[in-house]
C-alpha cells in the first residue's frame, strides 16, 4: 500500500517512514511528486491548514494523503505564533530567524511565564471520499537559547522539563515516542492499517 504525506520537510517524512515500518505501507512524499506547486494554508487552524493540504494532494495522486499543519502556542504571546510558526518572520521560510525572532518578543518574560505547546493536526482525506482528523500536543517551556543539534524548527528552543532536554536533544526513537507530530502519526496508524486490509 502506498500513501502520500504531503510535506517536503525530510524531518516529517523520516518520522513517519520510522513509525510504518513495519506495517507494510510504503509512505511516498512530496519530493517524490514532479512540479508540485505549494497550497496556500489560508485556514484559520491547524486542522483546517491540514484539510486544504490533504485534499490537494489527494487530488494530484489520488492516493491516500496525509498532511500535517503544526505549530507552536506561547502562553505569553496570546497562543502566537500558532498557524503562522513556518513563516513567523516572514518569507522565506527560515528557523534560525523564527526562533530569533520568538527569543526577542519574549525577552525579559520570566522562566515561570515561557510556557508553551506544539500542537499538530493531522488529516488524512481518502479516495473513498472518508476524511479522518488526529491531534497531539506537548507541552513545555521556552528556553532564553538554543540548545541541541537533531530536530528542526523551534526544537532547539523547547524544552521539556521532565526530560530535562530541548527537543533537539532527543533521539529520533525519543521523540517518536513522545512529539505532538508523533501522537497525531500514532492514531492514524490503525486506520491506516483497516483500510489496508480492506
Amino acid at each position: 500500500m502506498k500513501i502520500l504525506l504531503a510535506t517536503q520537510n525530510q524531518g516529517k517524512i523520516r518520522e513517519l517512514q520510522e513509525l510504518l515500518v513495519d506495517e507494510g505501507i510504503e509512505v511516498l512524499s512530496l519530493l517524490d511528486i514532479p512540479d508540485w506547486e505549494d497550497v496556500e494554508e489560508t485556514g484559520k487552524t491547524f486542522a483546517d491548514n491540514a484539510a486544504l493540504k490533504a485534499r490537494a494532494a489527494l487530488q494530484r495522486t489520488g492516493l491516500i494523503a496525509l498532511a500535517d499543519d503544526s505549530g507552536l502556542e506561547v502562553d505569553a504571546l496570546d497562543g502566537a505564533p500558532g498557524v503562522y510558526s513556518a513563516r513567523y518572520a516572514g518569507e522565506p521560510k527560515d528557523d534560525e530567524r523564527n526562533n530569533d525572532k520568538l527569543l526577542q518578543l519574549l525577552g525579559t518574560t520570566s522562566d515561570e511565564q515561557r510556557t508553551a505547546r506544539f500542537r499538530c493536526a493531522l488529516v488524512m482525506a481518502t479516495p473513498f471520499g472518508k476524511e479522518y482528523l488526529t491531534e497531539g500536543a506537548v507541552e513545555g517551556q521556552i528556553l532564553r537559547q538554543g540548545r541541541g543539534q537533531d530536530g528542526f524548527g523551534y526544537d532547539p528552543i523547547f524544552y521539556l522539563p521532565e526530560y530535562a532536554r530541548t527537543m533537539a536533544e532527543l533521539t529520533l526513537t525519543e521523540k517518536n515516542k513522545l512529539s505532538h507530530r508523533a501522537q497525531a502519526f500514532r492514531q492514524v496508524i490503525p486506520i491506516l492499517k483497516a483500510l489496508k486490509e480492506s
